[in-house]
């Protein structure tokens, strides 16, 4: 059985998987750039909120990298 990916994650799961922090996971929020959604309590990042978010952020050349 292939395993599924879930559609939303807390934000603790959130900055695991993205591998950014905590704090600027809550700026990009605050910015508007990362939308979150309120499940009761719950706060919760669409999967493919986080991956959107990823991909919007600028790229750094090879040799910048390093």
């Amino acid at each position: 059985m292939a395993k599924h990916e879930p559609l939303a994650v807390s934000i603790a799961d959130a900055v695991h998987i993205s591998g950014i922090g905590r704090s600027s996971l809550y700026e990009a929020v605050k910015r508007g750039d990362l939308p979150i959604r309120k499940a009761g309590r719950r706060t919760l990042v669409l999967t493919q909120d986080i991956r959107s978010w990823l991909d919007s952020l600028p790229k750094v050349a090879a040799e910048a990298a390093e």
